[in-house]
This record gives C-alpha cells, structure tokens and sequence, in this order.
C-alpha cells in the first residue's frame, strides 16, 4: 500500500449526497481482484453517454462532457469533494480501488459510510470528515476558482487552502499510523513475522504430534 503523508492536488467537487458505491463502480466491473485497472471505469454510469461492459475499449465510448470527472478544469485531479454519505450501498472493496486507480488520494466529506470509510484507509486513501458548513465553503471556492488545489498534511493533520488558511481534521491515530507507514492489514501482520516465526518453532518443539513428518 502506498504510504500517505503530505499531498497537493487539484479538487474536484462531486454535488452529490449519497453517493453509492455502484455509483462509485458498477456491479458489471467487479471481475477481478487484482485492484489495478479500475479507474477507467470509476463513476461510469455517468462519465459515458453509453452502457458499459467489462471488455470495452474506454477510448471509444461516447463521453459526457457534463459530468464533473470529464470536465477539463478537473483533469488530474487528486482531492474529491463530496457531499453526506459517500461510499453507501454494498461494501465493495472496489469502490476504493477504482477511485485510487483514477488518482484520487484525499476524499473530503460531511459523512461516509462506515465500511467504505474503513476500505478507504485500507487502500492507501485519506477520507477526512470536515463539518458540512466547511464542506460548502470548500464546494464554492473550488468552483469560484479554476486549478483550485489543497494541500493535505496528514502527520500536522491540517488541510492548507490556497488563500494562506489550514483547516484541522482528526484521524484515529492507529489509522493514521497505518497510512503514514503504508501499512494495510497483511503490511501489519509481516511487521510481527519474527514473532510469528518463532512462536511456529516453539509450537512445534512443543507439540510435534501436530506436524506430522513430511513424507
């Protein structure tokens, strides 16, 4: 997992509250498991004027130039802007994988989804809680201001703004350590590999009945 620490991007504003996870990704691209490939299909029902399928060639469907992700002033963009309940409906690990796989690295938020929030942290995403009187004020700056970009300091947890002013959020602090480390949940049981490695030994000098002799 890619560790997390101080990141600028440019913010892209989702106007949307309960946001779905199939929203997110639809049902038809959750083929595989290897969490690379699914960006292109990030927010597909919306982002092309056609259905998708799981083989299709991207750069042929029609596109709609409407929605927010296919905009110009918001290619390249790396901070989401949502609005209540981000990540709802079925507990998709894809989800997060389609929005890191695009480039997304921060999701700012009144709310989210317990489980998404969870995967989120997971998959090397920062999904950050702010109050919703502050989330649109973010919405209005961003769309006031082309090339709007934020800078987020996870270890100062602060979110620096373009005008000079941070704002503070919290973060659980075994979350944070886990980001900051890069640390998914096999990350965190392979920094106790010697301890597991030699609790293995003991057990065996201690109960060799349980492994039988290789034949």
């Amino acid at each position: 997992m890619k560790a997390f620490t101080v990141h600028t991007g440019l913010a892209m504003p989702l106007d949307r509250a309960n946001v779905d996870t199939d929203f997110i990704i639809p049902k038809q691209f959750l083929k595989s498991i290897k969490r690379s490939g699914f960006g292109v299909n990030l927010f597909d029902e919306h982002r092309y004027l056609d259905k998708g399928e799981p083989d299709a060639d991207n750069s042929k469907r029609p596109v709609n130039q409407e929605f927010v992700l296919n905009q110009p002033r918001y290619q390249g963009a790396s901070v989401l802007l949502a609005r209540d309940n981000f990540g709802c409906g079925s507990s998709r690990e894809h989800a997060p994988w389609a929005l890191d796989d695009y480039g997304f690295r921060v999701i700012i938020a009144p709310s989210f989804a317990d489980i998404f929030f969870n995967n989120c942290f997971k998959n090397g995403i920062l999904p950050i809680v702010l109050d919703k009187d502050t989330v649109d004020q973010l919405f209005k700056e961003v769309e006031a201001q082309e090339g709007y970009q934020l800078t987020v300091d996870l270890p100062a947890q602060t979110i620096n703004k373009p005008d000079g002013s941070t704002i503070a959020f919290e973060v659980d602090g075994f979350r944070k350590h886990c980001l900051l480390n890069g640390l998914d949940d096999i990350g965190l049981t392979l920094e106790d590999a010697d301890a597991i490695a030699a609790f293995e030994t003991q057990w065996r000098d201690k109960s060799p009945w349980y492994f039988p002799a290789q034949q």
